[in-house]
């Protein structure tokens, strides 16, 4: 379990002052962000993002990927500041206008949800141009397998849910292992689903915390986004247009089926789970919600 600790507006006030020498006229908390703490801070003149976090160095990697992205001609935030403050570390970037797409999906149109697809698509093919050499261990399978075990040891700890499920997957996972052994370690953003992918009027405006980038099957972002959707009882037409744009085989198709399967037992993991001063929240409801979700996802898996 994390440990708690807690941060307060005060504190953040000082290190954004103190970085850039500007005054604070609000600032607030922002609810993204689980294992840091995210602040939109004002001053007279402009608006900044402010994150901060325990961890030493904690966001280099955050900085490194946003340098390595900008040619890609996105919309990601800039870098202005970073450094240490007291027991934290800190990093400030620009601000972008908009709100998480889980936030304003219900106001979307189908237009909008179409045309925001084709955005991010485009997107992600940019971004998989970019040069990264990668350790010649790398598999695919080994970053399946990672997400398993992790969602298979969460589950026997909080035992919401049967791991039996993890066994199940694992079993498909030898199915279409010929395609996961054949799936290179191509670049791209695993994790814009309903939250990091900005909206403002109908559009994507920007792309936000940033702090590692996917290697291998950009179809695990989509899964990703279909089982976060479920989950928040919404409709999955964007799904069907992200799936319409990137136009997946029959056999990529169903190991999109398998990676929406993995995403839904990674969400059953963190039930109950602590980051920080957040828990996720758990309840006979959401429990059920999830498997029900699971079963629906071996339905499809079994049309294949």
């Amino acid at each position: 379990m994390e440990r708690k600790c807690l941060m307060d507006c005060k504190e953040a006030i000082m290190i954004f002052e103190n970085s850039t020498k500007k005054s604070v006229v609000q600032i607030e908390r922002c609810s993204v962000g689980i294992a840091n703490y995210v602040f939109a801070v004002s001053t007279a003149a402009e608006r900044f993002i402010l994150r901060c976090s325990k961890e030493n160095d904690a966001y280099k990697a955050t900085v490194y990927w946003l340098s390595k992205l900008s040619v890609c001609e996105i919309p990601i935030p800039t870098v202005l500041s970073k450094g240490t403050y007291r027991d934290y570390s800190y990093l400030i970037l620009s601000y972008i206008s908009g709100d998480d797409i889980g936030n304003v999906y219900y106001k979307l149109s189908d237009s909008e949800k179409k045309q925001i697809a084709k955005e991010v698509v485009e997107i992600q093919q940019r971004v998989s141009r970019i040069d990264i050499s990668t350790d010649m261990e790398w598999t695919w399978n080994s970053f399946i397998d990672e997400l398993l075990n992790r969602a298979d040891e969460r589950l026997k700890r909080k035992h919401y849910f049967d791991t039996e499920k993890i066994h199940i997957i694992k079993k498909l996972q030898q199915e279409i292992k010929e395609y996961l052994d054949a799936v290179r370690p191509t670049p791209y953003l695993d994790d814009i689903s309903t939250k990091n992918l900005l909206i403002y009027e109908g559009k994507v405006s920007g792309i936000v915390d940033i702090d590692w980038i996917g290697l291998g099957d950009r179809l695990t972002f989509v899964a990703l986004t279909k089982v976060a959707l479920l989950n928040m009882d919404l409709d999955t037409k964007y799904i069907d247009y992200l799936l319409n744009e990137i136009h997946p085989s029959m056999i990529e198709y169903k190991a999109f089926v398998f990676y929406c399967l993995l995403y839904c037992v990674d969400f059953m993991g963190e039930r109950g789970m602590q980051f920080l001063d957040k828990k996720i929240p758990v309840n006979e409801s959401i429990v059920k919600r999830l498997n029900d979700i699971f079963d629906i996802l071996m339905e499809e898996w079994n049309k294949y």
